[in-house]
């Protein structure tokens, strides 16, 4: 079993869409509180616990709270709710799911119809202004005693434990990089660390990153690392040649391309190798598409690196991950910290032992 792992279950059982993080934050603040020399907060919503806060060097630890979900656009005359998308939902993965509206003032079950096969079945070329929740209300002015237009929904699916090897559930991306960044401070609290350590839990990752930007701007970081989630390729019916080799249980896996910073990657890799563990690789040639392509654009701009758990299914109601690698993962960010001695040069024109 993981380490804390029923902190990481009680994380997914938390309803977190994008813009309405605050239970989750408020949980995670609380887990890390006492491991934490200091805790910031700010406008956007984050949650950041502190170790060596007088400490020059800076490394800011990023995983993102929120998860995907729907908003409700229309409410149909008839008590049927018309809904768009709150990130890279997929409205084919939505047919015929049960979902949980977050409502102003309670939450309230509905489920997405499916046109029956007899009636022609579910279009092919589906769109979200197609699809509608049933919350069983038989007129507008009795769903509106209970939701509103801007109220979001999540799917109505709780995590579970496959072969005592694997989770899965939604939004794994990214509470699980929330939870290890938070599992990477509770372990380097009792280490004696020469940089000081920036633990993020973020928000907002899955619509505009902007918890990312606020974090990096605020505490102008000497490097950063997003812990988030990438694609696996190790099941039917993925082309590997096209989309990579990422299997689960074979370890993290770090980002290369243009974005990435060269020596953070290899004091990650020279961890990796004194920790006798594999790591996986994908290319990001111009972008991330996470928290690190926003933090590194704050202030003079930040070196970044990316580490990502391999994820099944992304962005679905039975996303899948890996226990074994999250504890390596966690493990290979503790040591590459723990061997940080604050005086580490991350300019790539300039080697470990002469400046320009």
């Amino acid at each position: 079993m993981l380490e804390n792992q029923s902190f990481l279950m009680d994380l997914l059982k938390t309803p977190s869409p994008s813009s309405m993080e605050m239970d989750i934050q408020k949980k995670w603040m609380n887990y890390i509180r006492p491991y934490a020399d200091e805790m910031k907060t700010d406008h956007a919503g984050n949650v950041i616990g502190v170790l060596n806060p007088d400490a020059e060097f800076k490394v800011l630890l990023a995983g993102h709270s929120d998860e995907i979900g729907l908003v409700i656009t229309k409410i149909e005359d008839n008590g049927f709710l018309r809904i768009s998308k709150m990130g890279g939902i997929s409205p084919k993965i939505a047919v015929g799911m049960k979902v949980h509206i977050l409502g102003e003032n309670q939450s309230l079950t509905g489920v997405i119809g499916a046109n029956a096969e007899h009636h022609g079945g579910v279009k092919e070329k589906l769109e979200f202004e197609d699809l509608y929740i049933d919350c069983g209300a038989k007129s507008k002015d009795e769903i509106e005693k209970f939701v509103q237009i801007g109220d979001l929904a999540i799917y109505k699916r709780e995590p579970e434990v496959l072969m005592d090897r694997y989770i899965t559930g939604r939004g794994l991306d990214n509470r699980t990089g929330a939870f290890m960044v938070a599992e990477v401070l509770r372990k380097l609290s009792e280490k004696d660390i020469q940089v000081g350590v920036y633990a993020a839990s973020t928000v907002n990752e899955e619509t505009n990153m902007g918890g990312a930007y606020f974090a990096a701007a605020g505490i102008k970081p000497t490097m950063a690392i997003a812990c988030d989630v990438t694609f696996a390729t190790d099941y039917p019916g993925v082309n590997t040649t096209k989309h990579g080799d990422i299997q689960l249980d074979k370890g993290p896996v770090l980002a290369k391309g243009a974005p990435i910073n060269r020596k953070i990657n290899k004091l990650l890799q020279y961890s990796a190798q004194n920790l006798n563990m594999d790591v996986q690789y994908e290319l990001t040639p111009r972008h991330t598409g996470t928290d690190a392509d926003k933090m590194r654009y704050t202030g003079a701009g930040v070196p970044i690196s990316l580490v990502s758990l391999p994820l099944r299914y992304m962005h679905s109601p039975v996303e899948t991950a890996s226990l074994k690698d999250m504890e390596e993962e966690i493990d290979l960010i503790v040591h590459m910290i723990e061997g940080l001695k604050g005086n580490e040069s991350l300019n790539p024109l300039e080697d470990e032992h002469s400046k320009l």
